[in-house]
């Protein structure tokens, strides 16, 4: 059969492996270095667990180098959270809860579900400080998620009560498709009432402030004595990502709620720049900032063809830029994936799988290189597993490990897998539970208790922020146990896992020449903070316990 030479950079051994073998394990994007040697059967997925009388044993330098895209991308941008504004503000919205905010800034970045009708609760009157629906402050809330760091992609979703009256009202759903009854989904015409709150949030809330004061629609009217007064301001530069709505392609609640590619990228295109300028000055994001980038909305279903019918709309519609690319009328690919068995978001699932046994490596390779094509980069704005026994989605019990200490390593561990498979942002699914006793599916996925406590996962995040939370992943040196390697300029760690569900442990030999000490760092469920070990290099070899939480080696 054809074959497949892989060889060590020290030409110590020669392997021979099925080429079939090695395209099956193997992902365009997934910068992997295998060493050969009689042993390296033990680092390949689904063979035997390695055992303390015959390690594997694998040259730990290496020696290929990941693409720049890649370097630039830091760990800390796989840990996002979804949450919404009283997920940060006070009861009354006003001001910020100083106890939501120690919850919500542990993550490097928080996706906003923000309602249009917060801040279009009328037509054409626009309210931010403070929103004429729920009184939130969203100027403090921002201000605030900037100051402490934490990235924010506003996902602009749902229609207005003022829009949805133009159904009937046997058809009013607020996740209907964001246009007047009877407009044609075809039409970038259409959206252009969505588009117009989308200008009026990029006015305010991005960096540009030449925006003309004329265009801004801001309602500067009481609702009682004593009542806040909106004001006109341009150019805050608080928001650099703005999401256009949440799974356009959900099927599951019909014509009336679904777009198909084409329809969702003339949707876009009004959006973007208001179909090029052509729907007025105060259409679109770009009209009012264009360096804000615009998130094309997570897919519900993780398929890249949908998003290539998008472009190809964007080719025939928008056409090419000076520079021959596309026109496109997206910054950002978006979609969503909990890995399950039933490989799906939804269906008839039983239960949720850990992330390296499901599709998720394969689904997210091609979507980057769709991306790649396009120059583009690719996010994860949902992830995440339920606690609740009874749930289609949950994590499961391994062993002494209950549903909600698996949780934790399998979150992390899909934020390792979609770094290593050069994904550029990750979102978990969700701050809080939406109903811990509820067994439908999404609905215990919080990784935050009422009472600002951490679920296991929330720690286990923290901890890993902390630790390579700085660092660039480089390359993975082993496949089973998973043996990946993060940089920071001269600072090396060295992640390891076993990437199964059922309490598999596995002994892994690091190759460390020159190297006498190093730092073993063993998550703690309880704590933000590890527990630390240093241990001695014997004779430049460091044998490991590799479980299926990961663990964490740093060289000193």
């Amino acid at each position: 059969m054809p074959t497949s030479i892989i060889t060590t950079n020290t030409a110590i051994s020669l392997l021979v492996v099925p080429l079939g073998m090695l395209m099956k394990l193997l992902t365009p994007n997934l910068k992997v270095l295998f060493f050969a040697g009689s042993l390296m059967a033990s680092c390949q997925k689904n063979q035997v667990a390695l055992t303390t009388a015959s390690p594997a044993i694998v040259d730990s330098s290496g020696v290929n180098t990941p693409a720049a895209a890649t370097l630039a991308n830091t760990f800390n941008n796989m840990l996002g959270v979804n949450g919404f504004e009283w997920n940060v503000l006070s009861g009354d919205g006003s001001q910020i809860d100083e106890n939501k905010l120690k919850a919500i800034k542990q993550f490097t970045g928080v996706r906003h579900y923000l309602d249009w009708s917060r801040i279009e609760s009328q037509q054409g009157k626009y309210t931010f400080n403070p929103a004429h629906s729920g009184n939130w402050n969203y100027d403090a809330m921002y201000q605030r998620l900037k100051t402490e760091n934490v990235d924010v992609l506003v996902c602009l979703k749902t229609c207005p009560d003022w829009l949805l009256q133009t159904y009937p009202a046997d058809q009013r759903d607020a996740e209907n498709v964001p246009m007047p009854y009877g407009a044609d989904k075809s039409q970038p015409g259409s959206y252009v009432l969505q588009a117009k709150a989308a200008f009026q949030f990029a006015a305010r809330y991005g960096g540009n402030k030449a925006v003309d004061a004329s265009l801004l629609k801001i309602d500067n009217s009481q609702r009682w004595p004593g009542d806040g007064v909106n004001e006109n301001k341009t150019g805050l530069g608080l928001i650099k990502y703005i999401e256009c709505d949440n799974e356009r392609d959900k099927w599951w609640k019909g014509d009336k709620a679904h777009q198909t590619a084409q329809e969702y990228a003339a949707n876009l295109s009004a959006f973007y720049d208001g179909n090029k300028g052509s729907l007025g000055k105060d259409v679109g994001v770009k009209n009012a900032d264009p360096n804000m980038k615009v998130v094309m909305a997570g897919l519900a279903a993780a398929d890249p063809a949908y998003v290539s019918a998008m472009i190809d709309w964007c080719k025939q519609n928008r056409g090419y830029k000076a520079d021959g690319n596309v026109n496109l009328c997206f910054d950002i690919i978006n979609y969503h994936l909990y890995t399950n068995n039933n490989k799906s978001n939804g269906g008839t699932a039983t239960q949720g799988l850990a992330p390296e046994l499901s599709e998720a490596s394969q689904i997210a390779s091609s979507f980057v290189n769709l991306a790649n094509a396009n120059h583009l980069p690719v996010w994860v704005t949902e992830a995440g597993f339920d606690v609740n026994t009874q749930s289609p989605q949950r994590a499961l019990a391994v062993g002494n490990k209950s549903e909600i200490l698996t949780q934790a390593d399998w979150l992390l561990r899909t934020a390792l897998l979609y770094e290593r498979n050069s994904v550029q942002k990750l979102f978990f699914y969700i701050l809080y539970d939406d109903n811990l006793s509820s067994s439908t599916q999404y609905a215990s996925s919080g990784l935050v208790l009422p009472n600002f406590t951490n679920r296991p996962a929330a720690n286990y995040i923290v901890q890993a922020k902390n630790l390579i939370g700085g660092y660039s992943f480089q390359k993975t040196i082993c496949i089973d146990p998973i043996v990946d390697i993060y940089k920071n300029g001269t600072k090396t760690i060295y992640v390891l896992v076993v990437p199964d569900q059922k309490q598999r442990t596995a002994t892994f030999d690091l190759l460390l020449a020159g190297i006498n000490k190093v730092t073993f760092h063993t998550l703690s469920a309880t704590s933000t903070t590890t527990i630390d070990e240093s241990k001695t290099v014997t004779n430049g070899k460091l044998s490991v316990t590799v479980t299926e939480t990961p663990v964490f080696v740093e060289v000193n």
